[in-house]
């Protein structure tokens, strides 16, 4: 795997760019279909008669949540265009708490879960001819892959040596990653409208397991710690996009793919036109946080 220089190897997909906030704008038009497929809620269960040493109530239990899942709880609708500051009632985008204890979402923006990517390359590599010849974009905009983001730790009262020389091994190490994911990314960018990547080889291998992001090294993946925004086959069959401020993830391709997808009960995935408006607003349903 490395970095891609020539970044014309884009030039089929950008000439597709569609309208801002739709599927084809992110994942381009013309493709034969299209789903798109929602990013689990992150969800964790207190238990509200213990206390911790901070007076606060445990954790005792964490899972996934479905969209579905709420919907059935708070009376409103999952459907193709369902956004979550509407079906969650909460604007800003935030968890919703439960008197059971517990606190559901919100689901994640810009990324989408290793596992569930792992998953969708079952379906992506039976409706493309070159697995192993991908392009991979990601967004060059991350603060830990353009020097942007800080990091700080602390102890309370005097350090000691040791903490001293703890931190002092931190901040080398985090020094040593930082130049080494800058010098991987050097080079030219892909432009798409509103946003600008640095494209990498790929194969369907490389994310096929749900820990790849933990054991990829930055010579294996230069974009250390994130998924692809933009990801498609050098064979032009198929495209999947994950745009940084949505919280779900759209899959273009043949009739074929998307009907697999939609098929598999390990996503929470809706068929949509290329042109539907994925805004808040598109949530005609559920408009205004009403049930």
């Amino acid at each position: 795997m490395a970095l891609i220089s020539d970044t014309s190897r884009g030039d089929w997909l950008r000439q597709r760019a569609g309208h801002w906030a739709t599927a084809g704008g992110v994942a381009g038009t013309g493709l034969e279909a299209y789903a798109r497929v929602l990013h689990p809620l992150p969800a964790h269960r207190e238990d509200l008669r213990a206390f911790d040493g901070w007076g606060g109530h445990p954790i005792v239990e964490h899972r996934a949540w479905t969209w579905a899942e709420l919907a059935a709880l708070n009376g409103r609708h999952v459907h193709p265009l369902v956004q979550w500051v509407r079906l969650s009632g909460e604007e800003p985008p935030q968890g919703i708490e439960f008197e059971d204890g517990w606190t559901v979402g919100p689901p994640e923006e810009g990324q989408l879960d290793s596992a569930i990517l792992a998953a969708l390359t079952e379906h992506l590599g039976r409706a493309t001819t070159t697995p192993d010849d991908l392009v991979a974009a990601v967004w060059n905009g991350w603060g830990d892959l353009n020097g942007g983001s800080a990091s700080g730790s602390f102890v309370v009262g005097e350090p000691s040596e040791e903490q001293l020389r703890q931190l002092q091994e931190h901040a080398e190490r985090r020094r040593l990653r930082e130049a080494a994911v800058a010098d991987a990314l050097g080079g030219p960018t892909f432009e798409w409208p509103g946003r600008e990547f640095h494209l990498m080889s790929a194969s369907l291998a490389l994310f096929a397991e749900p820990d790849w992001l933990d054991t990829a090294s930055v010579d294996v993946w230069p974009a250390a710690g994130h998924t692809p925004q933009m990801l498609w086959s050098e064979d032009h069959s198929w495209v999947l996009a994950t745009e940084i401020d949505w919280d779900f993830t759209i899959v273009a391709g043949s009739h074929g793919l998307i009907d697999g997808v939609l098929e598999d009960p390990r996503f929470e995935a809706f068929a949509i036109a290329d042109s539907d408006d994925l805004t808040w607003s598109g949530d005609a349903v559920n408009s205004g946080g009403q049930a």
